[in-house]
């Protein structure tokens, strides 16, 4: 690896970074000028284009994953599917579920994502963020950008996948999603998740 520069120590710390092969690590550090961070990036990027292809494929393996809290007062389980057995039995896919349940119970999405959520509900939020608008007297040929703002960061608070990771929230759960998808080379999604609480109201 001298003729490029790129030491088998850097192709090492990429791969174990990213689970990528190694001759396209070496690839992507030598594309990057042997940039670390330049050489991820590119490497998520490929991955992430490569998991969106695999989106018309089905998914219908995966795990039931269960998490309780500390004393047992909360409580969730997610479905996530993946394609083939052989990765819902790999040690990444169950973490992976883990990290989600953990998320579900701490953060308590009431949505799966947008699409998920009731008409009525959206327009109710949008008859809510327009009364704003005249109460707060904004400029009227404003308030349809002002809405759609108020309404993507509703989807952010209720929604599964855009929620920031409860551990990292530099990314959403969506973005944790792909990055697994990429990783493990197959379409993996969330199905439905569960919260629980105790004392919390039925409905």
């Amino acid at each position: 690896m001298a003729e490029t520069g790129i030491s088998a120590q850097q192709v090492k710390e990429l791969r174990t970074k990213t689970g990528v092969g190694m001759m396209d690590c070496k690839k992507a550090l030598a594309e990057c000028g042997g940039d670390m961070d330049k050489a991820v990036r590119l490497l998520r990027e490929k991955g992430l284009a490569t998991a969106k292809k695999r989106q018309e494929k089905t998914a219908d393996q995966g795990v039931i994953e269960a998490y309780l809290h500390i004393g047992q007062q909360i409580g969730s389980m997610v479905e996530i599917n993946c394609e083939t057995d052989f990765v819902a039995r790999n040690a990444e896919f169950g973490e992976l579920a883990h990290q989600v349940a953990l998320h579900v119970a701490a953060l308590k999405p009431q949505y799966l994502d947008r699409d998920s959520v009731p008409e009525e509900t959206v327009a109710s939020e949008k008859e809510i963020y327009r009364a704003r608008c005249e109460v707060e007297g904004k400029p009227e040929k404003v308030w349809d950008r002002i809405i759609s703002g108020m309404l993507d960061k509703y989807f952010q608070d209720v929604c599964l996948l855009e929620q920031p990771f409860v551990k990292d929230p530099s990314k959403t759960v969506a973005d944790l999603i792909n990055e697994a998808a990429a990783k493990m080379g197959e379409k993996i999604e969330v199905r439905r998740f569960i919260r629980y609480q105790v004392g919390e109201e039925l409905e």
